[in-house]
């Protein structure tokens, strides 16, 4: 993709390629809705972390006029004063708009079956107001 740019954008710096290269290698942006209250823990040595799911809806129409909805959850952490703020501002039902990078990973079960996961760790959230708020606010 910027290899292409490089050559057809002329008037592009190969350093400022080189740096939007690095700040959006691993980038991920949500807005959407919590699916129950955030889990927030605080461990040995004063590490904290929160942990929420946040489902995305998208609708569609096929090519016969029927319309759909798509709705993806997604595992969302954060760590340290963000995993605080993010306990104290966000709860079940609220509308977020945050960032982060996807991180994959696995673990081992109980009776040894490994599991695979997807995480979305998070680097900065804002609390978005739901369409019906701004209706009667205005």
């Amino acid at each position: 993709m910027f290899a292409a740019a490089k050559q057809t954008d002329r008037n592009t710096n190969p350093k400022q390629l080189e740096n939007m290269e690095t700040m959006i290698k691993n980038r991920v942006q949500l807005m959407g809705n919590l699916g129950k209250d955030p889990d927030f823990r605080e461990f040995d040595g004063g590490k904290k972390k929160v942990r929420f799911s946040v489902a995305t809806n998208e609708r569609f129409t096929y090519g016969d006029g029927q319309s759909k909805e798509d709705t993806q959850w997604h595992i969302v952490v954060a760590w340290g004063k963000l995993a605080e703020q993010a306990a104290e501002q966000l709860s079940k039902g609220a509308r977020v708009s945050l960032e982060g990078r996807l991180v994959h990973g696995s673990y081992e079960t109980k009776d040894g079956q490994k599991r695979y996961f997807t995480e979305v760790v998070m680097n900065s959230f804002q609390v978005m107001e739901k369409t019906a708020e701004i209706a009667e606010a205005a």
